[in-house]
């Protein structure tokens, strides 16, 4: 099994455990866009208390990959999407956040 292999085999399992609603392709299809910041630890998840990180998730990935308009909405599904992974769960990996994301807004064309 391959590093990429087994970092979506974990994104899967963690997304099952914490019941959400995700397909594996959207899942395999995130992570591969991620490319090799999912092997560095401090790239691979989110941190939700940091304010600057988010607002480099909302401006480069909501905005720039996804193609969304600046507004409130993506603020708040940001924060719906941290409460969904759990707010105090060390492990809000990237690619999870990114695919809930990625489901919310129905862009997952971004990643046929």
């Amino acid at each position: 099994m391959s590093k990429l292999d087994q970092k979506i085999a974990a994104y899967i399992a963690e997304a099952k455990k914490l019941k959400l609603d995700i397909s594996d392709d959207l899942l395999t299809a995130v992570t591969k866009g991620l490319g090799p910041s999912i092997y560095k630890a401090d790239a691979e998840t989110v941190s939700s208390g940091d304010k600057a990180e988010l607002d480099r998730l909302k401006k480069n990935f909501l905005i720039k990959k996804l193609g969304l308009p600046d507004d409130d909405k993506l603020d708040k599904a940001l924060h719906e999407v941290i409460e969904a992974v759990g707010k105090s769960n060390k492990n809000k990996y990237r690619a999870i956040v990114y695919a809930l994301l990625v489901k919310k807004f129905k862009k997952e064309s971004v990643y046929k």
